[in-house]
């Protein structure tokens, strides 16, 4: 049961499903059965179906061994919907499949899903102000001008530029790198290294250009605390006192220093339900149905850790603030559970970490139109976050640093263009320099007071070293 492993790129939970549904339908075993005094050729039981297709998930890179028996099972109730099973009497089209030993078959062929189709944009280019282009709206013949006192020393003016002796003047306006400027500049060089990593020609398959603020990078790299956490300008985007509150205490559990009220039997299980119903009623995932196709676009990258972390640093710089910082304590308080010894179980049914996938995995990552495999795609994201997520919701220092020098040097320039005179002061080149600072004679190493004989003569020992 071999599974290839799908890489980066548009339309990838599309190519998962149908190479899902491919190798399923050519490795599933079939064999005769018996029901109710009938024999049926070339068929399976559902719970064949789900031992056999459950292995294979949890044996593919694609997914993972964190895959969960009933997250295979909900897989299946899809496939039946879809028609790449049905039911030995034919019927498919409901999502009634349950792991028992009812039979089932495939269809004479089973149908794949096609790749959706968006309509073509174009790509956003970042142009940067000529200094000689005017502003918009001005031209040269609507320049303002005072009325002259014709006298002789200005008809002799008009006269040498009328006869080509003096170059007409023109009307140069000096631009500025602007606040604008420098939020383009940002947003350009975060896609074209999150277009490096994934190994793509184009990011238009993997999202929309046109719907990334720029604003929202500048604001995750620079507004934050000690601690890297998102700090927000506009506190009604913040978290529920009480939801935090309730984060704090099973981060820190036992140790609940924020909560007055005595504990009791069970009163850990009731927080982290508070907890997932506020996360459970977000109208949309901490990861936006917007970047959903990017980040499980990056999943593919999980053979090569370091790359998949870079690339899911840009990915997570590209979210709002509120759901950046969202995601942060989430993701922290996550960690901390899974590494308590002292948590008691807050679930019968289920481990701490697998408890964590399961119940918050929805709420960080799911499509908006309906994919097939999001919850198998979300629990792999998750999964890798909760080992990562230090490193991931870090800023990238490299992308900080490329692009403040990318800043720099253009101001610099817009400088220079300026006030050439003032630049060449201040930042002289090699030749202007030795005009400014004339090379000083060089002073004479003086001369020791006293020289060593035999400096590198052996030590000799003495009398005065002797036992």
């Amino acid at each position: 049961m071999e599974h290839r492993i799908v890489g980066p790129g548009p339309y990838r939970a599309t190519r998962l499903w149908n190479e899902t549904v491919e190798l399923f339908r050519a490795k599933m075993p079939l064999r005769k059965h018996r029901c109710r005094f009938k024999s049926y050729e070339h068929c399976f039981t559902a719970t064949e179906a789900v031992d056999w297709l459950h292995e294979l998930l949890r044996c593919s890179q694609n997914f993972g061994p964190e895959v969960t028996r009933k997250q295979t099972v909900q897989l299946l109730k899809k496939f039946l919907k879809n028609h790449v099973i049905e039911d030995i009497k034919g019927k498919w089209g409901q999502e009634d499949f349950e792991d028992n030993r009812h039979l089932y078959r495939f269809p004479p062929s089973s149908p794949l899903k096609p790749y959706p189709k968006r309509p073509p944009y174009q790509k956003d280019v970042i142009k940067f102000p000529k200094w000689d282009d005017p502003p918009p709206g001005t031209s040269q013949e609507n320049i303002p001008v005072r009325p002259l006192v014709m006298n002789p020393e200005m008809w002799y003016k008009r006269h040498s530029i009328a006869i080509g002796e003096v170059p007409t003047c023109r009307l140069v306006h000096r631009r500025q790198l602007t606040e604008a400027n420098v939020e383009e500049i940002w947003k350009s060089m975060t896609l074209s290294y999150l277009q490096k990593i994934l190994g793509l020609d184009s990011l238009e398959e993997v999202l929309d250009i046109k719907l990334v603020n720029s604003k929202f990078i500048i604001h995750n790299v620079y507004s934050v605390s000690k601690q890297g956490v998102v700090i927000l300008d506009d506190k009604s985007k913040e978290l529920p006192h009480w939801v935090l509150s309730a984060m704090k205490c099973l981060a820190n559990w036992p140790n609940c220093s924020d909560l007055q009220q005595p504990m009791y039997s069970g009163f850990e299980r009731d927080v982290f339900k508070t907890i997932a119903d506020y996360y459970g009623r977000l109208k949309e995932p901490l990861l936006t149905f917007h970047l959903f196709d990017a980040f499980v676009s990056v999943l593919g990258l999980l053979q090569k850790e370091k790359m998949a972390i870079e690339a899911f640093q840009i990915c997570c710089l590209l979210l709002p603030p509120e759901n950046r910082r969202k995601l942060q304590l989430l993701m922290r308080m996550m960690a901390r559970i899974c590494l308590n010894k002292e948590m008691p179980p807050l679930c019968d049914g289920f481990g701490t970490r697998t408890l964590m996938v399961q119940t918050f995995s929805h709420c960080i990552l799911c499509s908006k139109d309906e994919v097939d495999l999001d919850d198998l795609l979300a629990a792999r994201l998750v999964t890798f976050l909760m080992d990562n997520y230090q490193e991931i919701l870090k800023v990238p220092l490299a992308l900080q640093t490329s692009i403040e020098e990318r800043v720099a040097h253009l101001r610099r320039v817009q400088f220079q263009k300026s006030y050439p005179e003032v630049y060449q002061e201040r930042f002289p080149t090699p030749e202007s320099e030795a005009l400014l600072f004339p090379e000083k004679p060089k002073a004479k190493p003086q001369l020791l007071m006293w020289v060593l004989k035999n400096p590198f003569q052996p030590f000799q020992r003495t009398r005065s070293f002797r036992m």
